[in-house]
């Protein structure tokens, strides 16, 4: 079988969905890797270094299309709003399509995607479970999230993370507040310790209490307490608006104390849930900054605007998002890791396996057979049950 590497389309889009160091196990496994031709050249993967690992570089984009069997893609049409809809003509029936496709954000391209008879899987409905963490896609680009929020917050901010003790006098330590301590949370609170700020955290769930202190940060315990607080794929549970009033204004305090809020709590297929008020913002020193990794589904803070940096009331307020394409070739090469594990899970004797009894397959299968056939989509998008036996659950 033969797998097909696109150069990523979407606007700055920096990652390649398989560095070459995957390339060789991929080849043990039986497949074949073809790339187009300066897929990796933004991510540090220049086009000799895949072909020093065994794979073919393709020219024509068309041409990769219509050889691979399985194309591999950081963003696919779904998750590419701007460029992606070019790729679906190139797409054929039997064709197999892996990569992040957005399934709970519009029906329209996975049905444009189902209707070529492409057997599509979405990364981002990986089960949160021990076998599939080497498949954790979400995880690891969480990961370079909550890194690079921090470094992107000590950057803008015009104080100093640390403490230091000068012949000038004492310098206090900056203070990090992070909300939401997913992936990307605990990998905030890590890179704020070790740049040296007092950090705390918050999240809704008990458990990751002994998560964020064990990172040497201090949870922030309000007097409140979530009802099914969290999912048994182990995710945020979204709770009623009472317990949201509740939280806010029990935080409003903890946010003003803080030079720096890093909000990161996402709900899968839900809008984010609202953190930071504009009065919460109001009442923060000037030069603080809010970094908010839940932008791209309407943000944490009220104040958010999505995808740009802004001012309000001396406070600045980041909403970009695909924060992990800014670190190319690190996260390139997770998420070849991840996808190249996937890519062996589904194969048996060099063939695909569909074997829907299987978990991490029925729960990434979207498309097959010409429909939509994933239970928790078809769910969302309150459509009938798939008529076929393939059905995600």
């Amino acid at each position: 079988m033969i797998v097909g590497v696109p150069r990523e389309t979407f606007p700055g889009e920096r990652r390649v969905a398989m560095a070459p160091s995957v390339v060789p196990s991929l080849a043990k496994s039986g497949l074949d890797v073809i790339v187009e031709a300066g897929a990796g050249a933004e991510a540090g993967y220049p086009d000799r270094e895949y072909a020093a690992k065994g794979a073919k570089i393709v020219t024509a984009r068309s041409d990769l299309f219509a050889t691979a069997d399985v194309v591999v893609q950081v963003l696919c049409y779904g998750s590419n709003d701007k460029t992606g809809q070019a790729d679906v003509p190139m797409l054929r029936s039997g064709q197999v399509l892996i990569g992040f496709l957005r399934p709970f954000g519009a029906l329209g391209p996975l049905q444009e995607i189902a209707a070529k008879g492409v057997t599509s899987f979405s990364v981002e409905l990986v089960p949160r479970s021990t076998r599939a963490q080497s498949m954790d896609a979400l995880s690891s680009m969480g990961t370079i999230c909550g890194y690079k929020a921090v470094l992107i917050a000590a950057d803008t901010l015009p104080r100093i993370f640390p403490m230091l003790t000068t012949a000038a006098g004492t310098i206090t330590p900056g203070r990090v507040l992070i909300i939401g301590a997913g992936v990307a949370g605990l990998q905030a609170i890590a890179t704020s310790r070790r740049l040296g700020a007092v950090t705390s955290a918050y999240d809704l769930r008990p458990a990751a209490k002994e998560q964020v202190q064990s990172l040497g940060g201090r949870f922030v315990e309000l007097p409140i307490e979530a009802k099914d607080a969290e999912d048994t794929r182990g995710y945020a549970k979204a709770q009623d608006e009472n317990f949201y009033k509740r939280q806010r204004e029990l935080l409003g305090k903890v946010v003003a104390e803080n030079d720096v809020v890093i909000t990161a709590a996402v709900i899968p297929g839900k809008k984010s849930p609202l953190l930071v008020t504009a009065e919460m913002v109001k009442g923060m020193a000037p030069g603080s900054v809010i970094v908010d990794l839940a932008a791209e589904r309407g943000g944490n803070c009220e104040l958010t605007r999505p995808g740009e940096k802004i001012v309000e009331h001396g406070v600045t307020i980041i909403g970009w998002f695909n924060l992990a394409s800014s670190v190319p070739y690190h996260a390139s090469q997770m998420y070849a890791r991840n996808v190249s594990a996937f890519l062996m899970h589904l194969m048996k004797d060099g063939k695909l396996r569909l074997d829907t009894n299987d978990e991490i397959i029925r729960e990434t299968l979207v498309t097959h057979g010409g429909e939509v056939v994933n239970k928790r989509v078809r769910e969302f998008f309150s459509l009938p049950a798939a008529a076929g036996n393939q059905e995600g659950g």
